[in-house]
């Protein structure tokens, strides 16, 4: 008998591939992990495509709770749903497209939501030495998992707060606080507000939506419901910047300077 950890791709129901789905329907109990990312359909429309009923996995159950979903696993096929794709795992994985593979080839680094006492920086000093290599750098959580509180009304049980997705907004804001904050230090910047970034939002879906601009005009960019993410692009070829200025405004991609015949920068 076998734990399935089966990729459901990006978009919706019909993402999951024919091996995933033949696992889900033979199995006994079926989760699904509902607190990293999100598809495009609710689980009431998963549940109609693949013909079984859904156990919802939160993050308690997740991380304190793999006994219950381990039950039984060596006399009967249990599967464990993932959007996008589980990657790694050290049981039976089907993978799927996840947006590690279908944003290209590109060095990841993750973003978190600041408070007002928490800023970590760590990844704009990533991002800076990719671009220092000519490298693109992925930004990622651009979603959140749910945090949780302990409450003393639920005698210190832990209550976890809804997911939060950051938009491409959120995350170029944060970047640009960043640069002023730096600038006013007196440090040399590996990027700047005109540095060309690429929004992504809903990668796969068929309302994918993708938009080319520097940084600063993404603060203002609305690339509607979630997931989103953020690419911080390093050295462009050519055949790279016109696939950018398809998905760009009109001029927006002027400050782009060529360095050579084969590689441009911003």
């Amino acid at each position: 008998m076998v734990l399935y950890v089966i990729g459901l791709g990006l978009g919706d129901a019909q993402d999951i591939t024919v091996k995933g789905l033949e696992a889900v329907r033979k199995s006994s109990r079926v989760y699904l992990e509902a607190y990293t990312s999100i598809l495009t359909v609710g689980k009431e429309k998963l549940e109609e495509f693949y013909g079984k009923p859904l156990l919802l996995a939160d993050r308690d159950l997740v991380e304190q709770g793999a006994d219950e979903i381990l039950r039984d696993a060596d006399q009967t096929d249990v599967a464990f749903l993932v959007v996008g794709d589980p990657f790694g795992a050290t049981t039976h994985i089907i993978h799927n497209a996840s947006i590690m593979n279908a944003i290209g080839c590109c060095e990841t680094v993750s973003f978190v939501f600041w408070t007002e006492s928490w800023k970590p920086e760590s990844y704009f000093d990533k991002i800076c030495k990719n671009r220092a290599m000519g490298l693109h750098t992925l930004c990622l959580d651009v979603n959140v998992a749910p945090v949780y509180y302990y409450s003393l009304l639920f005698q210190g049980k832990k209550i976890f707060e809804p997911p939060r997705f950051m938009t491409v907004s959120q995350a170029a804001d944060q970047l640009l606080q960043i640069i002023q904050r730096r600038r006013d230090e007196g440090e040399e910047l590996g990027m700047t507000e005109e540095t060309v970034c690429v929004g992504v939002a809903r990668l796969g879906s068929d309302d994918q939506s993708i938009c080319a601009a520097p940084l600063h005009e993404l603060v203002s960019c609305d690339l509607g419901e979630p997931l989103h993410s953020l690419v911080v692009t390093g050295r462009l070829h050519p055949l790279e910047l016109d696939m950018l200025r398809m998905n760009a405004q009109e001029g927006a991609l002027e400050g782009v300077k060529m360095l050579d015949s084969s590689t441009f920068t911003s």
